[in-house]
């Protein structure tokens, strides 16, 4: 995280995003806040939050946090970092998007990008991701990315619908 919270913090973080994972109000309404409390906890620049839909070949963008909306709000499960991160089932962290071919252009400020996977409750198939964008190279460290993926599975109930 940017901000380096502390443990009771971070405790405190997963504990309100369990909660609103649980919440009887509209899904969108607490993807919402979960985007916005992840991005308010690690002083992200943007945070989206996706579906994954296979029987269409889709990812789609559900909600946001930050200045803008993404460039693709739809697109095939195949491109980008969340394609890889949907192929491999697990979290693609790139420090420098400049660099990398499957990077599909969010914001031209971008230079360092987290996807996350949200795993079914069975954790054999990715339902949605957690997408983090930073304007900083090499924005999420070894420490982030597990705070991300504590975040993810604690909001990952949203995604049982």
């Amino acid at each position: 995280m940017s901000g380096r919270k502390g443990t009771t913090d971070l405790a405190k973080l997963l504990d309100e995003l369990r909660g609103i994972a649980t919440t009887h109000k509209p899904r969108l309404v607490a993807l919402q806040q979960a985007a916005d409390a992840i991005r308010k906890a690690g002083e992200y620049r943007w945070v989206g939050l996706y579906d994954v839909l296979p029987e269409v070949g889709l990812a789609a963008n559900l909600v946001y946090s930050g200045p803008g909306a993404p460039e693709y709000p739809t697109f095939p499960i195949s491109k980008g970092l969340t394609g890889a991160a949907i192929s491999s089932k697990r979290t693609i962290n790139v420090g420098d998007v400049t660099a990398d071919s499957r990077y599909l252009t969010a914001f031209g400020s971008t230079r360092s990008e987290i996807i996350v996977p949200l795993f079914n409750a069975l954790g054999d198939q990715v339902v949605g991701t957690l997408d983090v964008e930073s304007e900083q190279p090499h924005a999420f460290d070894v420490e982030t990315q597990a705070f991300l993926e504590s975040c993810a599975e604690a909001i990952r109930p949203l995604w049982s619908a």
